[in-house]
């Protein structure tokens, strides 16, 4: 026995102990029991999996496992549960509850570290919930800041190993807990789902079965459009693919059939799977619980916090800088149809001040850097699709079948006409973008000069390698002079809804925001700068984007999704406009050309342009695109320096000569 079992055995015991004492406050009682026992359930999910005996579990009794070890946070249990924060600080009062339902968040985190046998995790965090509980049996230690001190301790201090986990699960291929599940399990057979650890929902048993009920051909190539524009992707930028070794593969579960072939297209490019957790995923139980906790951080983030973990962060990857780079970059596969989450502002919930803003932004910004030292982003590249979940609807497959139409369409066609628009968008020195209806848009956008526009562009000819579908032309405005007011009646961002979100830019800055989730001015004004601001002061826009596919836009509003559709779609389905960094951040100098030859000079900003002095002042770690669907567009207008007009867009349809065959998905055929 090793020192850590030991460890575990002692505090294991100890568990059972505190599962069955009443030696603290009666009103805390309940809590300590309540937490010890979901760690005796998972001390014996660590005994059957070393023991191997789910081998033997029917599908039955893995589904009810794993819903006992995430019922509590279900929507219609987590009223009463000490992992709400509402529920912790009503029954334990502000302070503590504030902290112990933290406390509670970390152990239930433990689940995935089990399955995976990261026994060093779980037990220092046995070994925290046992220290706060002697703190609790001590009345006369038992202070607010005495917990606390305990708390800034265990993550502080024990940071250089969770750092070093985080890591080489990032980079390193030779951890293949992921990797086996996907290549060796029966993939036919729905219970190789629980073998991850994670919450196994409908949404990923019916994926599953569904995938299941396709056969190798139409597999085979849903992977191949994936793996082919990841392979294009080091093509078109002319990188050298086969200086690297490893693809970071993201997926959500019940997409294993697609991972699998997958895998086997990258291992003929010379690539072998790094597979990890967060890279897997599976739909939230309660989206509500990942919110509450959001930013449990501010119970200890300080200067010297940020610095330790930026420390060992840079140390982590220094002793990994060859397998690091490697890294030829993410290959990932999106998830759309979830209901859209509109969550609730609670009080108790922890909060960053504005210093701890201030100290997250430096830790992402730093952190970034310093991934970018040993990944480096003019040597890597990377492909994004996404897929509808069973969540869609009764539709859903009659949306994969559509999806599938919409990531595999005329890429050579659609370029000839994105060329033309370029062209157009090449002769302005500004564009105009105006809404139309209740739609309050107004923005001019400033283009950099082209010293010579027989071998220069503005924009970027975007089809289906990186991100997929295709089609996009996109650009770096020039800040100063751009400016003027962005909304949107409705937008899904990330996990969360936006609604009438409203951002003015002066300069190419964002100036002012609002929207109206809330029924308060400051809430939604929090709501904002926290999640898509990234509690960021102010941020530029680093790309403006004229979409280019129709046909995804009218199948989104025949199916009325438009509003569950993830972004990656969206962007291709009106002008979007993107807040925080360049589409080519760390990526400036590589020149980059279009398909006519043509090189894109439009890569940097006033603000990127300060890496040259400053990175820390160049680089935001964000970049949210903010789609104008075409219903709610007036016109576009590309405005040449002597006041000529060039309408591209004139009430949400394309006018431009040359272009008017992207209205035949609306039902108006080519003039």
């Amino acid at each position: 026995m090793n020192i850590i079992e030991e460890r575990y055995q002692i505090a294991i015991d100890r568990i059972r102990q505190i599962k069955t004492e009443e030696l603290v406050e009666k009103q805390y009682v309940w809590y300590f029991q309540t937490v010890s026992e979901f760690i005796l359930k998972l001390d014996f999910v660590s005994g059957e999996i070393k023991q191997k005996r789910f081998d033997s579990y029917t599908l039955e009794q893995l589904e009810k496992l794993n819903k006992e070890l995430y019922q509590e946070i279900y929507r219609e249990n987590y009223d009463s549960s000490f992992a709400n924060p509402a529920y912790a600080v009503k029954c334990l009062g502000e302070e503590y509850g504030r902290i112990l339902c933290y406390l509670y968040k970390k152990i239930r985190d433990l689940t995935g570290s089990i399955y995976r046998d990261e026994m060093e995790i779980v037990t220092l965090r046995m070994e925290l919930f046992i220290e706060v509980y002697n703190m609790f049996e001590d009345e006369d230690e038992l202070r607010y800041d005495n917990l606390k001190d305990i708390l800034y301790s265990f993550e502080k201090d024990n940071t250089e190993i969770f750092m070093e986990y985080s890591v080489d699960y990032a980079v390193n291929p030779d951890n293949q807990f992921a990797v086996d599940i996907v290549t060796k399990s029966n993939l036919s057979d729905e219970r190789y789902l629980y073998q991850y650890g994670e919450h196994v929902g409908a949404n990923e048993i019916k994926m599953a079965k569904y995938l299941n009920s396709l056969d190798q051909e139409k597999i085979d190539l849903l992977a191949h459009v994936y793996t082919d524009g990841y392979r294009r992707g080091f093509e078109n930028a002319g990188k050298d693919l086969s200086v690297k070794e490893t693809v970071d593969i993201r997926y959500n579960l019940g997409f294993e059939r697609i991972v699998k072939s997958a895998i086997a297209d990258f291992e003929k490019m010379g690539l072998k799977p790094v597979i990890y957790p967060g890279g897997y995923q599976t739909t939230m139980p309660n989206k509500q619980y990942w919110f509450d906790h959001k930013f449990d951080e501010a119970l200890y983030l300080d200067k010297a916090f940020v610095k330790r973990k930026l420390e060992v962060a840079r140390q982590a990857y220094e002793e990994r800088k060859d397998i690091a780079g490697k890294m030829a970059g993410p290959a990932v596969i999106e998830i759309f149809g979830e209901n859209p989450f509109e969550p609730e502002n609670k009080k108790e919930a922890p909060a960053l001040t504005e210093e701890q803003q201030k100290l997250s932004v430096r830790y992402r910004t730093e952190y970034m850097q310093i991934v970018q030292t040993y990944i480096k982003g003019d040597e890597r590249s990377f492909t994004i699709i996404a897929f509808p979940i069973p969540e869609f609807g009764e539709k859903f497959e009659e949306m994969f079948d559509a999806t599938v139409r919409i990531n595999t369409l005329d890429a050579e066609k659609y370029g000839k006409v994105q060329q033309k628009i370029i062209d157009t968008l090449d002769r302005a020195e500004h564009v105009r973008v105006v809404g139309k209806g209740d739609n309050k848009t107004y923005l001019n956008v400033e283009l950099h000069s082209l010293a010579n526009p027989e071998k220069q562009t503005n924009f970027e000819n975007c089809l289906a390698d990186v991100n997929i579908p295709l089609g996009e032309v996109f650009t770096s405005p020039v800040l100063k002079g751009t400016g003027g007011v962005l909304h949107v009646s409705e937008v899904y961002l990330g996990e969360l809804k936006y609604k009438d979100l409203e951002i003015t830019f002066h300069d190419g800055m964002i100036e002012n925001y609002t929207c109206k989730n809330f029924d308060t001015e400051e809430e939604n004004r929090k709501y904002i700068k926290e999640n898509l601001m990234f509690n960021h002061d102010t941020l530029p826009i680093g790309e403006f984007a004229i979409g280019t596919n129709t046909t995804a836009y009218v199948i989104a509003n025949t199916f009325d999704v438009v509003y569950k559709l993830p972004i990656l779609i969206v962007e291709k389905m009106g002008p979007h406009f993107a807040v925080g960094d360049t589409c080519y951040s760390f990526e400036e100098d590589v020149k980059v050309y279009n398909p006519d030859g043509k090189e894109v000079i439009a890569r940097d900003n006033e603000v990127s342009a300060l890496r040259k002095t400053d990175a820390s002042k160049a680089y935001f770690g964000c970049h949210t695109d903010i789609t104008i669907p075409y219903d709610e567009l007036g016109e576009i207008v590309a405005v040449t320096k002597e006041g000529e007009e060039l309408f591209i867009i004139k009430d949400g349809r394309f006018v431009l000569d040359g272009t008017r065959m992207l209205n035949e998905p609306f039902g108006q055929k080519e003039i």
